[in-house]
């Protein structure tokens, strides 16, 4: 009976170290500012030297412009990650700021490497996300100013403004580097690209549906 509840603890424990080593490991030290000059190549960026430390290292202006969403899909991601504060290296922690035209998308994507939570500033937002298989259930909600809707680690979701007027939210990623993987570019737009018989057997299309979608992106 002992053996049964040590080997019981045991899988608990090293399902705990799966879990704690699937995300970014937390840092060993207060802060490690990233060196951008830095040849050296880590699983992340390189430290400057503490001592240099400044407040700018830790801080960015610009979140209260409107980014321009004059484009195809009617939306602009502005964001905040290591590239734009260099002290936000190796802290597991990033963010954007999201602007939509009246009917913009933020078109189906996912992030690999980070949970999303986006909250509402102005407007009336349409989101979404899609499980994974085999159900591939749809959960979506509209969202009003002042909502919050979260988007699991590496699921397929997008936003829609579904208001009159611009639509503005802001969203913190458990990522410093979340990556990004939009799903009509990755399919349609790889390079080399996947072969047209392909993604028409995979889409139950014919080619020149497949070639007309690559020439539009």
């Amino acid at each position: 009976m002992e053996t049964h509840i040590l080997l019981l603890g045991l899988v608990v424990v090293l399902s705990s170290f799966s879990l704690a080593f699937s995300f970014e490991p937390s840092p060993l030290q207060d802060f490690c500012i990233a060196d951008t000059s830095s040849t050296v190549k880590v699983n992340g960026l390189a430290c400057k030297n503490p001592m240099l430390a400044q407040a700018t290292d830790f801080s960015f202006s610009g979140l209260h412009l409107a980014g321009n969403t004059s484009n195809a899909v009617g939306s602009r991601v502005t964001p905040v990650t290591a590239a734009q504060i260099p002290g936000l290296n190796t802290l597991g922690i990033s963010m954007v700021r999201l602007d939509y035209a009246p009917w913009g998308i933020n078109p189906p994507h996912t992030h690999p490497r980070a949970t999303e939570i986006l909250t509402v500033l102005e407007g009336t937002i349409h989101v979404g996300f899609v499980t994974s298989n085999p159900e591939n259930r749809l959960i979506s909600k509209v969202l009003q100013k002042g909502d919050v809707f979260v988007f699991p680690i590496g699921l397929v979701h997008f936003q829609r403004n579904v208001g009159t007027g611009n639509a503005v939210a802001i969203a913190a990623l458990s990522s410093q580097n979340p990556g990004v993987i939009t799903i009509v570019s990755a399919v349609f737009k790889s390079n080399p690209t996947i072969p047209g018989d392909v993604l028409a057997k995979a889409f139950q299309v014919d080619k020149n549906t497949v070639n007309l979608i690559q020439s539009r992106i």
